[in-house]
């Protein structure tokens, strides 16, 4: 099925704009303005805005250190984000955090990323139980990892949406490799969405380089969970092409296995599917391009205008 042309523009802004963040954050850290570790999403572009565009206002979604343009989709803009890497008071966590960890804001209905993964499944899982005890038709969606899903609290997650038919949509992605350990290493089933029927629930296997494919399904598990008909599990097959952080020089990979994937990025695939249809043409391209590059300056002149926090108000938000 096609996506509409107005969607399909939506998706690829969005889309080039996480990936230029990306790789504007990637220069920030050679330059030594960001501290610490920093995670680049690159091949992960179709499944965060994809998965995003699939929510309603209303929805909530719990995306990981890769789903930069779920964050986005959501309405975190390029001024915050890179004013939270550089740890700087306007950024999302008003500089308690160097990096995407603790961008959460529920303005957004964004739930800000639990490093130890899969922990932000049963935050998730209990906000949806939460809208069925009181009566909002609303969805919760959580992301996860393949190195996640063979952990404890994934499948306790996973068990209790099932029993009590909660309205979540599980996002599984599946990019090969958790650290440097490969799926074939971590599991003995061909497809980590298998294990759904295992809980009472519907499972999907999805190209998570294909932008239509990932929306239409994930719309139609959010549909499902907003009816009433309880959870789904959606693995979104991709690849992690850089290393588990910018520190990483993924040795581990196999170059043939990046070089295949590299044929598959999502974002050449949605525009030659555009050009295809006559929806993106060389100068239109060029002039988006343009546009967010000028974009992500003024942010990230915004950023570096920003002051550090005053640390007189470090324990400010602190609960426990």
């Amino acid at each position: 099925m096609e996506l509409p042309p107005d969607l399909l523009h939506q998706a690829h802004y969005w889309m080039r704009l996480t990936r230029a963040l990306d790789d504007r954050g990637t220069f920030l850290h050679k330059q030594s303005k960001i501290v610490g570790g920093y995670f680049s999403q690159i091949g992960h572009e179709a499944i965060s805005v994809g998965a995003a565009l699939a929510l309603g206002p209303d929805d909530v979604a719990a995306p990981m250190h890769r789903d930069l343009g779920a964050y986005l989709v959501r309405g975190i803009t390029p001024q915050r984000i890179l004013a939270q890497y550089l740890g700087r008071v306007d950024g999302v966590s008003h500089g308690r955090d160097g990096n995407i960890h603790g961008m959460g804001d529920l303005n957004y209905g964004i739930v800000g990323f639990i490093s130890h993964l899969p922990a932000s499944l049963p935050v998730m899982v209990g906000m949806a139980h939460a809208f069925v005890l009181k009566g909002e038709a609303r969805v919760a969606m959580g992301f996860y990892g393949d190195g996640g899903s063979s952990q404890g609290l994934s499948h306790e997650a996973l068990n209790w949406a099932a029993t009590f038919r909660l309205p979540v949509v599980f996002i599984c992605e599946n990019n090969q490799y958790a650290y440097s350990t490969p799926v074939v290493r971590q599991m003995y089933v061909d497809n980590i969405a298998d294990r759904a029927l295992g809980y009472g629930m519907p499972g999907a296997v999805v190209d998570g380089n294909d932008l239509s494919a990932v929306y239409h399904v994930t719309r139609t598990a959010v549909e499902r969970a907003r009816n009433g008909e309880g959870p789904t599990l959606i693995e979104c097959k991709t690849m992690r092409m850089r290393g588990h952080a910018i520190h990483d020089n993924m040795a581990y990979v196999p170059p043939t296995l990046l070089e295949e994937w590299a044929q598959r990025d999502p974002i050449l695939r949605l525009e030659a599917h555009m050009q295809e249809r006559g929806l993106l043409d060389d100068a239109a391209l060029s002039d988006l391009l343009a546009r967010i590059e000028a974009e992500l300056d003024a942010a990230q002149a915004f950023a570096e205008q920003s002051p550090y926090p005053d640390p007189t108000t470090l324990t400010d938000g602190v609960y426990a």
